[in-house]
């Protein structure tokens, strides 16, 4: 991966280096997916459709309504009637009559009780409640934009699952039905308490009424004989003033009116008296007012078929203009000729008012009882009415219960099913490759970003900031025969072992071409990571360029080098240090041609103290002098301080990082040791890298590996 984005050759080469991984995972989730959905037991679907309408069907004209029915029209469409049927169905008033029809309660099978004892069944029976399993199988689905609702029910059996899904329907059929007989029963039980109370009230209106009669004398004759009688004894003058008192009412009483409506509707509006009471009773102004609509009609008829210049419009307006201006003379002599008359009337009444005064007090009287007798009237025919009216209601009631209709009705009975909806296998499996594939590569990506070893260049350059020499390849131990891997590349000086070593020599020769070192430090973060073997193999490649290479063990405690090169002990770095010995006699030749080898010596109790020490820097003086390079393999930084001394004699360091193994916070404060005492680091080596294996296979592996194509060889 790079800093530009997510580059698909790092999923490529996690997706190969942890492959069989990734296909063991694949394999456990895909067969225990498998074997789960095979072990499943098989469940089978049916399901029923009705139609639930909102009102019962109409069988009778002018059928009667049901009682606790609901008069909205729009009741389908309210929610809450949906919701109430789907709570309905999956009650438990219609489970518990399922579970008694079919006698569920003691079937063994649908309880699943079949593997028990014939002795123990009973007893657990008991304690099941086949009720509210049958109420928990009950899926409603009600059709959007329909009145169908479907009625779903699962078993293990795919008949038992069609009658109880068909079972369950004509439940909540009979529950319907049973729920509005009991609502009828106790409506019928009241009415029936209500008539016989009504009847009672009913027959003492009718006394109440027949006394008052007979204290008013009016059993014979009714109450406007009555009125007729008194107004027969009256003189013909009381008559007459009678009449003119009755007229001059009805004159003010209009006057009013028309004041009232001129107000209302203003003096600007020119038939403001159109909305007289005498305007509507008048023939002239309705005979008027008719043609003035018909030409109104006539007109708008003209208007939406001719331009408003046509002839025909013309003519029909200029009529209706004529008829509206009639209309309007008409009304003002109305309201002219009503207030002539009050105010003759007005006249009459300051010369009769003495005896209207006395006629109306009579008539007065005379009113009195017939409000009197109106209420006692109206009192009796309203419980005579509310008696007749439930009387009827009662005999409804008893129709309805007898004609038992019901708003719902099966549309498509349930049919056993012998597909399982449940397990669905190849579903099943199919979501086990999917899980299998997810899972085994977010495990490889997570156990890859966990992972924290120095594995590629990008690493060592970014991460820890440190230039990259270059990298050597694993020596397969068939390419040694039993031999030890540390003079691998002098006896196969063709392998791409030896031509990576090659490639690291050439990058440290070229870190300061001007001033070529001579002491170099190859250290690393800790011990097993390839560093006494990678300074032999640098040794080994300067040498074959002709120079002359020394190796110094300054690894005092854990020195190895001479039993790499096969030579004796006695005689080293720390012997010449203390004083003890001739250089020339310590420096040991080896099988390579140019490349000498200057053992460790006795290990001393003190190493980090020798190398501290003025003999130990006149010793790689004198040894600078005598060799064009000169390799020192010191212990590792995280170890011991000895490589951090030795940083700070020589002209450079060269840091073994181990790939895959070296963690990258060791390798980082293995580089701050070093930067703490100014000691200047070449360079890093990635050792021990595995081209054979994805994650390491990157294109620049790969190309020097298939560019030069070397290969292992014997002899």
């Amino acid at each position: 991966m790079g800093n530009s984005g997510i580059d698909p050759r790092f999923y490529l080469r996690v997706l190969l280096k942890r492959k069989w991984l990734i296909l063991l995972v694949f394999a456990v989730v895909v067969g225990g997916t498998t074997l789960w959905a095979r072990s499943q037991p098989k469940v089978y679907a049916a399901q029923t459709s009705l139609i639930i309408d909102a009102k019962e069907p109409r069988f009778l004209d002018n059928q009667i309504q049901d009682v606790n029915s609901d008069a909205t029209s729009a009741y389908w469409a309210n929610r809450e009637y949906i919701e109430t049927q789907t709570k309905i169905l999956t009650s438990r008033a219609v489970a518990q009559r399922v579970v008694e029809k079919l006698g569920l309660n003691t079937d063994a099978e649908f309880l699943k009780l079949t593997r028990l004892p014939e002795a123990q069944r009973a007893e657990a029976m008991q304690r099941m409640d086949a009720v509210s399993m049958v109420q928990g199988r009950i899926k409603i689905e009600p059709l959007k934009d329909s009145r169908v609702t479907l009625i779903k029910i699962e078993d293990s059996d795919a008949n038992r699952a069609a009658l109880l899904a068909n079972e369950v329907a004509q439940a909540y059929i009979d529950e319907s039905l049973s729920q509005k007989l009991k609502v009828t029963e106790n409506a019928s039980k009241w009415l029936d308490e209500r008539r016989d109370s009504l009847n009672d009230s009913a027959r003492s209106s009718e006394l109440a009424l027949y006394a008052f009669r007979k204290q008013a004398d009016m059993l014979s004759t009714s109450i406007d004989d009555r009125a007729n009688m008194v107004s027969a004894r009256l003189s013909a003058t009381s008559n007459a003033l009678t009449d003119v008192q009755l007229k001059i009412a009805g004159h003010r009483a209009r006057v009013a009116a028309i004041r009232n409506v001129q107000q209302v509707k203003g003096s600007d509006d020119s038939m403001w008296a159109e909305a007289l009471p005498a305007a509507r009773e008048n023939l002239t102004l309705q005979k008027l007012k008719d043609r003035m609509l018909s030409l109104r009609t006539e007109c708008t008829e003209l208007q939406s078929r001719y331009l408003s210049e046509h002839p025909k419009l013309m003519e029909c307006k200029d009529k209706l203009a004529l008829v509206e201006k009639d209309f309007q003379r008409e009304l003002s002599n109305l309201v002219v000729g009503t207030e002539a008359e009050l105010r003759e009337a007005v006249e009459k009444e300051r010369n009769l008012h003495a005896l209207f005064t006395e006629a109306k007090n009579e008539a007065f009287e005379v009113e009195k009882k017939k409000l009197e007798l109106d209420r006692l009237k109206q009192e009796s025919d309203n419980a005579k009415r509310q008696y007749e009216s439930v009387f009827k209601r009662l005999k409804d009631i008893e129709l309805s219960g007898l004609l038992r209709t019901s708003n719902v009705r099966v549309l498509d009975p349930a049919r056993p099913n012998p597909a399982p909806v449940r397990p669905n296998v190849p579903q099943s499996i199919l979501l086990g490759i999917v899980a299998g594939l997810v899972a085994g590569l977010g495990l490889a990506l997570l156990l890859e970003f966990l992972d924290s070893s120095v594995t590629t260049q990008l690493e060592i350059e970014e991460r820890l900031g440190v230039t990259f020499l270059g990298f050597v390849p694993s020596i397969p131990d068939s390419a040694t025969q039993g031999q030890s891997k540390d003079l691998h590349i002098h006896r196969e000086p063709k392998s791409h072992i030896a031509e990576c070593t090659r490639a690291v020599r050439t990058n440290l020769l070229f870190m300061s071409p001007d001033k070529p070192f001579k002491r170099m430090v190859v250290t690393s973060s800790g011990p097993q990571e390839g560093k006494s073997t990678t300074a032999i193999n640098l040794g080994i490649a300067m040498s074959q360029s002709g120079q002359k290479v020394l190796i110094v063990d300054t690894d005092m405690r854990r020195p190895r080098l001479h039993k790499a090169f096969g030579v004796a002990n006695e005689m080293g770095v720390s012997s010449l240090v203390v004083g003890e010995g001739k250089l020339d006699d310590a420096i040991k030749t080896t099988e390579v041609p140019g490349l000498y080898l200057l053992p460790c010596g006795p290990i001393p109790p003190n190493p980090a103290e020798l190398l501290h020490t003025r003999a130990f820097a006149d010793l790689l003086e004198t040894l600078g002098t005598k060799f064009d390079r000169v390799i020192l393999d010191s212990p590792p930084v995280g170890a011991v301080a000895d490589a951090v001394v030795l940083a700070t004699q020589a002209d450079g360091v060269v840091l073994v990082l181990k790939a895959g193994v070296t963690h990258r916070d060791v390798a980082r404060r293995t580089v701050r040791a070093l930067n703490d005492v100014k000691a200047k680091l070449f360079g890093a080596v990635l050792n021990d890298v595995n081209l054979e294996r994805s994650r390491y296979g990157d294109y620049y592996y790969g190309y020097a590996y298939r560019y030069y194509g070397y290969g292992e060889k014997n002899g």
